[in-house]
């Protein structure tokens, strides 16, 4: 085995989707606020020099242009997610965070770096409570100041681009800063998301009610859209670096915006931004067949769940059954909810507790978890990992705006990077022409339940727990197989998961992968994808005890496979991304 990690903590161990187009839904199921737009039949990639998928053609482009000027994927990665700022506000942006997994070729070598947000040093375990102790609703937690984390994207990339970064930090910015100033073309899924006005926020706050819905209606599709003040800012962060975001005036106008916040202000203060802090962690890893699989460790919840998930499964044989077959997806929804239970009581920040990664993923552990999937369904406790503690049920509220980019560059290092503001725009706080995240709602609102503390509590300068679950995939001799991951909050877990079946198991290429129809189970109901094959299936799982429902699944996955030394990308139909190389214009 060549392949290494920094300090890596290694665990031994049909149906298609054919429609091409199907309308988005109206009704859209409590806490996920980022609605289906539509489905577009793509095509697999191909390239031979590198590979970059991701949400957003402009933000491909960008990325594809450092690539070809000999740029890592460290470098592609920041300025694809500038760009991403400014045409995929809704998803994420510089005003929020990320988990970053990063493969080194030469030195067989994968880290990660964590630019989670953090809390404000003046937040404590009653932030998200009422005057009578109660958990506030959901929808008063997401809007406004109060819910603002300190952003961690940029000290994310400036941390791994020192290391790692092949261009000048300048040159990173410059598609970002012309498209800023020259306009983009608003495309038909910003326009939807905005005129289904989710987040009650981007008609409620000022600053941005009048960037998106100029004359009071929002944003037509075809429209040039220019952002002078994002423009600006970038040019100072260009020329300073990350000074320009965390200090000075610009870090000044970020707090004001958050302490006078027309709703729900919040108490993030300068010097939480000049204090915050990225980190570099070892990933978390599984032997997988004859794979090894590795993914983001806490405060990520998603690395391991997907592990989890596929261990369970292993013991299935579910690459003996056909690709999204009832039998197939009935384990897998087991399967989920045995982690999802894990997840739900023992991951927060293990930097504020002890949290049983190498209990999680015990093979002997998982291999006893694995006997409790029947062919009936089942609701999951969690389960006594070794060297685990105690903790209550999770209450948090984990909505679905994310993006997610995968990249191979033309040194074969590669890079998965999820980043997210949280709900659709976010706090819908808008400052210097960009949004910040409504992060803190990640956290457990009740920092206790039945007399036991919740792991995942509110607590100053912790970071929450998050679903987000960038993956890489290595073959026996070290040589990368796979880059993937996706949106769609709690539910990034399953489609990730189900995506890696398809290609390890199923033995299909990455973009029928993505194209299955999805499924989830997040130790509750069964959720199968509207307009599919799948949705046929409904009264099969119901005999099996399931109750199901059948909603718009909107992944956004978006993957580089490696087979046979050529490159293979593809986007997710379900949302705008693409994927480019060499060979794609």
């Amino acid at each position: 085995m060549l392949f290494k990690a920094k300090t890596l903590l290694v665990i031994s161990s049909s149906l298609f989707f054919t429609s091409s187009l199907y309308a988005a839904s109206s009704q859209i199921e409590t806490r996920e606020p980022e609605a289906a737009t539509g489905f577009i039949d793509k095509q697999v990639v191909e390239g031979e020099k590198y590979m970059i998928a991701a949400a957003n053609p402009y933000a491909v482009a960008a990325g594809k242009k450092i690539l070809a000027m000999g740029g890592s994927a460290i470098d592609a990665a920041i300025a694809t997610q500038l760009v991403l700022t400014l045409v995929e506000p809704q998803s994420s942006g510089i005003g929020g965070g990320t988990f970053m997994l990063y493969f080194d070729n030469q030195k067989k070598q994968l880290t990660s770096f964590d630019g989670r947000e953090t809390a404000p040093s003046a937040a404590d375990e009653r932030l998200f409570l009422d005057k009578h102790g109660d958990a506030v609703r959901w929808i008063d937690a997401v809007v406004g100041g109060r819910s603002v984390g300190v952003p961690g994207i940029l000290h994310a990339f400036a941390n791994a681009h020192k290391q790692h970064g092949h261009l000048a930090w300048s040159t990173l910015f410059e598609s970002a800063i012309e498209l800023a100033e020259q306009g983009f073309v608003v495309s038909p899924r910003l326009h939807q998301l905005l005129a289904k006005e989710l987040n009650p926020g981007v008609t409620k706050m000022p600053v941005i009610r009048d960037y998106f819905f100029p004359d009071g209606k929002p944003l037509a599709v075809g429209t040039v859209k220019k952002n002078p003040d994002l423009a600006a800012l970038y040019k100072a962060i260009a020329k300073q670096g990350i000074n320009a975001f965390y200090q000075g005036d610009s870090a000044k106008q970020l707090v004001d915006a958050v302490q006078h916040s027309k709703v729900a202000p919040g108490t993030l203060s300068l010097a939480d931004l000049t204090n915050y802090q990225s980190k570099e962690r070892p990933p978390v890893c599984i032997d997988y067949r004859q794979y090894k699989v590795c993914s983001m460790a806490p405060p990520s919840s998603g690395g391991i769940a997907v592990l989890q998930i596929l261990a369970l499964l292993e013991h299935k044989e579910i690459s003996k059954l056909a690709p999204n077959s009832e039998q197939a997806l009935h384990y897998f929804t087991q399967a989920s909810r045995l982690a999802f239970a894990d997840r739900n009581v023992y991951i927060g920040d293990p930097d504020f507790m002890a949290i049983p990664i190498e209990g999680l993923l015990d093979v002997d552990y998982l291999a006893e978890r694995a006997k409790l999937i029947t062919e009936i369904d089942v609701h999951a406790d969690a389960g006594t990992p070794p060297n685990s503690f105690t903790y209550a049920q999770d209450d948090a509220y984990e909505l679905p705006s994310t993006t997610h980019v995968s990249i191979i560059d033309g040194k074969g290092n590669a890079v998965s990077m999820t980043s997210s503001i949280e709900m659709a725009f976010g706090s819908t706080v808008m400052v210097n022409g960009y949004i910040l995240n409504n992060q803190l709602t990640d956290f457990a609102l009740s920092p206790t339940k039945n007399g036991k503390q919740l792991a995942n509590r509110v607590e100053a300068g912790k970071r929450p727990r998050s679903s987000m679950s960038p993956v890489m995939v290595f073959n026996k001799d070290g040589s990368l197989r796979l880059v993937i991951g996706s949106p769609g909050g709690s539910r990034i877990i399953d489609y990730v998961a189900q995506t890696l079946i398809a290609v390890l198991d199923w033995q299909l290429d990455i973009q029928q992968a993505i194209n299955l129809p999805r499924i989830t189970n997040r130790n509750s109901y069964t959720s199968l994808e509207k307009g599919t094959p799948l949705a046929l299936l409904k009264a099969q799982f119901i005999k099996r005890g399931h109750t199901i429902k059948v909603v718009d699944l909107n992944s956004g996955l978006h993957a580089v496979e490696v087979r046979k030394g050529k490159l293979f990308g593809a986007a997710d139909p379900r949302r705008e991304g693409v994927a480019l190389s060499e060979k794609a214009h």
